[in-house]
């Protein structure tokens, strides 16, 4: 675990919630499709797994823990990169963090086996993780899900090779979220039309949360995209 001083954020393997029993991992990870869980700013590892119920029973989820420790006044909650101005983080942050997990999914195919298929569900600054990934590297991932979450400025190693391979991307989102500012959204619908296949919808009400019906509907995007992935053995 570091905090905001450190600039190599490594993500904990003790920490990670999975959806199936530890003892199972590897007997159960390879050859299985896995789902990244990031939460957002403030939470931590044990909120968004409990999606995992309502998404497709034949995935195996692990819900990673951002490396960051969140300030105060924010108590026992951890952060992937520093908020800096609403919106538009230092994308450099944002690199080292994606930097972590992709070392750790790394770590996770040397231990266990690799997976038939990867895909990532990020939630606000977890969202901005999912297509950061992305954009490192895109043929890792089958699906990227970003739920209230945005893209970061600037360019990214693999924003070129995007324009061409435009992979499936879900976008969720409340037209009047009173976090993520206009100018992040335009941002981010600016480079999802430039660089993947979108599903871009609004949930009225849903405010920055999720709704009940943005996770059927995710469930139906994972089952067309990451259930549907061919077996990949660099993921």
């Amino acid at each position: 675990m570091t905090d905001f001083s450190q600039t190599q954020p490594i993500i904990d393997e003790k920490a990670v919630v999975w959806s199936v029993a530890r003892e199972e991992l590897a007997q159960r990870l390879p050859g299985s499709r896995l789902l990244v869980i990031m939460h957002g700013y403030g939470s931590h590892e044990a909120d968004l797994i409990s999606l995992a119920p309502h998404l497709p029973g034949d995935i195996v989820c692990a819900s990673l823990r951002a490396p960051l420790i969140a300030p105060a006044p924010i108590q026992n909650g951890f952060a992937w990169f520093q908020i800096g101005e609403s919106g538009n983080p230092e994308p450099s942050a944002v690199d080292a963090a994606a930097r972590g997990v992709i070392d750790w999914l790394d770590g996770l195919t040397t231990t266990h086996g690799a997976p038939a298929a990867v895909s990532t569900l990020g939630f606000s600054q977890g969202g901005a993780m999912a297509l950061q990934l992305l954009r490192h590297e895109p043929q890792r991932f089958a699906s990227t899900v970003n739920l209230s979450g945005f893209s970061v400025s600037g360019d990214a190693p693999a924003d070129e090779e995007l324009t061409s391979i435009r992979p499936r991307v879900f976008w969720g989102r409340d037209e009047r979220d009173p976090i993520i500012p206009p100018s992040a959204i335009a941002r981010t619908s600016t480079w999802l039309e430039a660089h993947a296949t979108v599903d871009a919808r609004l949930y009225p009400g849903a405010g920055h949360g999720i709704t009940g019906d943005e996770i059927t509907d995710v469930r139906r995007f994972l089952e067309q995209t990451l259930l549907a992935a061919p077996s990949s053995a660099t993921a």
